[in-house]
């Protein structure tokens, strides 16, 4: 699988870096049109979107590395090639999140309503994101057999994607990558009903990826590691039971969703 879209003079442009970038692009301007529905200006947003994506691949990056400090200690500069891959989602989830939560204090806009707008828009993005491993031939899971892959009804360009050094795998990319997609518009219906409160919608974000990359990486082979665990089922665990809990709480205490503006002064919960 060739890892290069095309090249510009010496510059080369990766299937890897195309997919991130779309996905950015899309979840931005899903938030920016949800968020107009409570005049929340563009120019917030754009801001709000520009810092928790910086801070969100730098955490991403950070968690990466982290696990693998063997390799990076011997190869530093490798550090700053993340077109390379790399990309860790649950670090680049957290460090979003105190992004967001920090931006959205110093403007006193709700947090629990960029965070209930933004939800969806995460999902999509890591749903077109996970396309970019696939051209940079990680994140697989097993090996299997052709006649696995053929049994799934799967484009030949998959399945011949999934062939890396002699062996088939699992596409767990494209596993992920459905049901994230199939969360965003989850979230997005969940979201337009009336009886749903104000954080409901990120507590099942959180719920939905928890439970979903849970299995995901139990087919997967090139896992995050910390001692004998994996560390984003462990995560995933957390978000699971954190997810659950504020459902919970947001259903007993919150607003519904479309009764309360973006303003905090706004949200009784």
């Amino acid at each position: 699988m060739n890892q290069v879209a095309f090249s510009i003079g010496p510059l080369s442009i990766t299937w890897y870096s195309i997919f991130i970038l779309t996905g950015i692009i899309l979840a931005a301007l899903f938030i920016n049109k949800e968020a107009k529905k409570y005049n929340i200006p563009t120019s917030f947003v754009t801001n709000l979107v520009f810092w928790c994506v910086v801070f969100g691949l730098i955490g991403a990056r950070i968690y990466y590395v982290l696990f693998n400090l063997d390799y990076y200690t011997a190869y530093p500069i490798e550090i700053i090639k993340i077109w390379n891959g790399g990309l860790a989602i649950h670090g680049g989830i957290i460090a979003g999140l105190i992004t967001l939560v920090v931006y959205c204090k110093k403007y006193g806009v709700s947090i629990l309503k960029m965070l209930d707008i933004a939800a969806p828009a995460l999902l999509l993005a890591q749903g077109i994101g996970r396309w970019g491993n696939f051209f940079n031939g990680e994140a697989h899971g097993g090996i299997v057999t052709r006649s696995f892959l053929e049994g799934l009804h799967l484009p030949e360009f998959i399945i011949d994607g999934m062939h890396i050094g002699g062996n088939y795998y699992h596409p767990t990319f494209l596993y992920e990558s459905v049901f994230c997609i199939i969360g965003f518009v989850v979230l997005v219906g969940f979201r337009s009903v009336k009886s749903t409160k104000l954080g409901n919608t990120t507590a099942l974000y959180l719920m939905w990826y928890g439970v979903l990359r849970f299995f995901i990486e139990s087919l997967r082979t090139d896992s995050l590691m910390l001692g004998n665990l994996k560390m984003a089922q462990v995560v995933s665990i957390i978000m699971i039971i954190v997810g659950f809990v504020m459902f919970i709480i947001t259903k007993i205490k919150c607003k519904r969703y479309d009764d309360v503006g973006a303003k905090e002064n706004e949200i009784k919960c």
